[in-house]
């Protein structure tokens, strides 16, 4: 008796398991519902943005452009941001006699369903309809579409096999660190890059157009653009490229899941054998406080220092932070207030406080018999943050200021951007307990199976609402700088901004211990998922 095929076997495997984490709580599939609809709106968005593109002059240019971002988008973002696929671990089937061919055949056609493969679709497709002219070039488009989607989920899919157990391994996590800091500092001279370009109006993308539509996924939209101008050949060309590409990321994809599927991961056992030579005692917690507030200050610093999805979350927000404000400032078009961007990316961090403990967070849980625990657990770890993120922000923001030389500013920027990391600190301690989601150690991804949606919704949501509440310091900075009697009253944002900051930290820990110490069981199942 003959198997099945293998292909509808993984795609009801992956609908099932989406629907089986959809039916754990009512929250989840709120979460993901929001998520999705926020996603497919803006993919309508971009899709009617497009069309209106269409008999625009370097409209072509755009779109390769636009197409050659979504790639390199694909590449990078399963490695470090909740994306992509995310209810398919092919370590999972490691016991199971399936051999290379069918099984990646099965995952890439299984990795076409979820909301990430639909909206690349609608850009696509968006694309194709601004730069096709006549029927030859819809027919040509079709295939485009096709192969311009394909290429970018499997240029996911080969880099991720690639990078499963860098994030992992103690001997990769420098590198890992290494690699999300080159991916921020590239995605921030790519924005940069864009705006001075469309300061400058479409025609200045030409020449790196020019080049992108011979790199796939691009080249697919190069071959629509050549067939709308006559250029058979030269569509032939890049249609055959962007063919040879997705074989070639099918190749190496197929070779790194076959090496991971059945070499022996002993990447770990180096690392563990020198763990244990280490001194189990430094200077660290002689400079911390005594009790429970010293201790979980200490783990949560060590976190930061060993774990290598923690360390390399923290060292992408650090550069990121800096980035922004300093770059703008040294092109001249920035302002004071950027550096509340450093503020903001490192309050990110007190997000999923719970989910960084993974399945340990049972430990924690054991400690935890009332709220005044709970309390004195989250007050320690937020400590933890601003030992880091307090200075940080300081420096960020007097660096800025001293490149623009706007020195009278310093105290609003100060302000706002104390302000704004107290707020975040406050919906970080609420959304831990309110949206736990689970960070898997094996593996490249960042959040648990079907839990994606929980985790866009805790960190957009907490952050959204984490601007509303700074609201009042924003508006008395705004009444500051256009009212003449404001002026006199600068120097005053400096202090409130600190002070309206703690003490919605303070707030917001106080709300989230409650809530913590009632939830201790759904939060160590959330946690423990991974």
């Amino acid at each position: 008796m003959s198997a099945p095929p293998l292909t509808p076997v993984v795609v009801r495997l992956k609908l099932s398991l989406l629907r089986n984490g959809l039916r754990q709580s009512g929250g989840r599939r709120a979460a993901y519902i929001a998520s999705a609809v926020a996603a497919l709106l803006f993919a309508a968005l971009q899709l009617l943005g497009l069309i209106a593109l269409r008999g625009t002059a370097h409209a072509e240019a755009l779109v390769v452009l636009l197409v050659a971002v979504l790639g390199l988008g694909w590449a990078v973002m399963p490695l470090f941001f909740p994306s992509g696929d995310e209810t398919l671990d092919p370590t999972r089937l490691v016991m199971l006699p399936l051999r290379p061919g069918p099984l990646v055949r099965a995952l890439l056609v299984a990795s076409l369903v979820g909301i990430g493969p639909l909206f690349t679709l609608c850009l696509l497709t968006g694309s194709v309809i601004a730069v096709a002219h006549g029927g030859a070039a819809y027919a040509v488009g079709v295939l485009a579409v096709a192969l311009g989607l394909l290429v970018c989920v499997a240029f996911a899919r080969a880099v991720a096999a690639a990078n499963v157990r860098l994030l992992t391994s103690r001997k990769g996590r420098d590198l890992a660190v290494l690699s999300g800091l080159v991916i921020a500092v590239g995605a921030q001279v790519v924005n940069f890059g864009a705006q001075r370009l469309g300061s400058s109006g479409l025609a200045q993308l030409d020449p790196a157009a020019d080049v992108l539509q011979w790199v796939p996924p691009a080249s697919a939209l190069g071959a629509v653009h050549a067939v709308s101008e006559g250029s058979y050949g030269v569509a032939a060309a890049q249609l055959a490229l962007t063919g040879a590409a997705l074989a070639a990321l099918v190749g190496v994809w197929s070779r790194h899941l076959t090496r991971l599927m059945t070499a022996p991961d002993g990447s770990t056992l180096p690392a563990a054998e020198s763990a244990a030579r280490e001194r189990t005692s430094t200077g660290l917690s002689r400079l911390l406080p005594q009790g429970r507030t010293g201790t979980v200050m200490e783990r949560s610093l060590r976190y930061v220092w060993r774990d290598p999805k923690t360390k390399a979350a923290w060292v992408t927000s650090l550069a990121i932070g800096l980035i922004v404000p300093v770059f703008n400032a040294w092109q001249g078009t920035g302002s004071v207030y950027f550096a509340c961007f450093a503020a903001g990316m490192l309050g990110i961090q007190m997000y999923n406080q719970f989910g960084q403990d993974t399945s340990a967070f049972w430990i924690v849980a054991m400690t935890i018999s009332s709220a005044r625990d709970a309390y004195v657990e989250l007050r320690a770890r937020a400590l933890a943050l601003l030992v880091i993120t307090l200075p940080y922000a300081t420096l960020v923001t007097v660096l800025t200021t001293a490149m623009l030389g706007d020195w009278p500013r310093l105290p609003e920027a100060l302000g706002l951007s104390y302000a704004l990391l107290g707020a975040m600190l406050a919906t970080g301690a609420w959304t831990s307990a309110r949206f736990p989601y689970s960070i898997p150690q094996e593996g490249h991804k960042n959040v648990a199976p079907g839990q994606a949606g929980l985790a866009w919704i805790s960190i957009f949501g907490g952050m959204i609402a984490a601007a509303l509440l700074c609201a009042p310091v924003i508006a008395l900075a705004i009444w500051v700088n256009v009212s003449p009697a404001g002026e006199a009253w600068s120097l005053l944002l400096l202090p409130v901004g600190a002070g309206y900051g703690a003490g919605l930290t303070a707030l917001g820990l106080r709300l989230a211990a409650p809530r913590t110490a009632r939830r201790l069981p759904e939060i160590l199942a959330a946690v423990s998922k991974g």
